[in-house]
């Protein structure tokens, strides 16, 4: 299916859009459908779940908008729906003071999912920079992510991609001196 007609960004703005994205499950059903269409029996196999189970997710993230039938067909007698995402991104609302990031969570049980015999790059590193620097990487970041998204060929298996830039949350000395 040619994504040139998708939406560049669906925007989550409600709680039952969120509740969607949130679970895990449809998180690994989005990851299916981000290249390709795909009907309930394919996600099915392709996430490890029951028909039934992979159906119930499918319809909960079609009601919150995130993904859509794009095209349907006859197979003995049985329509046949196949399911997309309804844009190529999805931006989630930046979590409040003290609330869970909801995408870091699902990329950390991803890559502790991941066979760890296979190649994986996982780095962290404390940076020190300006605010120009922080933009400026960021920036970098995205381009990057956007170029290699744009290489993606759909016949090629998953790779995964997370990167998070921040400034972590200044702590008083008493607390680091353990007072």
């Amino acid at each position: 299916m040619p994504t040139d007609d998708l939406p560049e960004t669906f925007h989550v703005t409600t709680d039952e859009q969120l509740r969607a994205v949130s679970n895990l499950t449809r998180h690994r059903i989005m990851a299916v459908l981000r290249f390709e269409p795909a009907t309930i029996t394919q996600i099915a196999q392709r996430v490890g779940l029951a028909k039934g189970s992979s159906s119930y997710h499918v319809r909960l993230l079609e009601r919150a908008g995130l993904v859509k039938v794009v095209r349907t067909r006859k197979v003995r007698g049985v329509t046949e729906r196949y399911y997309a995402m309804a844009a190529r991104s999805i931006e989630l609302p930046d979590p409040g003071p003290g609330q869970p990031d909801v995408l870091l969570r699902n990329a950390v049980a991803d890559l502790e999912e991941s066979p760890a015999e296979g190649e994986r790059h996982v780095r962290m590193a404390h940076l020190r920079l300006t605010d120009e620097q922080f933009a400026e990487l960021g920036e970098r970041l995205q381009a990057l992510a956007d170029e290699y998204r744009a290489l993606s060929d759909p016949s090629l298996p998953d790779t995964s991609l997370v990167f998070a830039l921040f400034r972590p949350a200044q702590r008083r000395q008493a607390e680091e001196d353990g007072e």
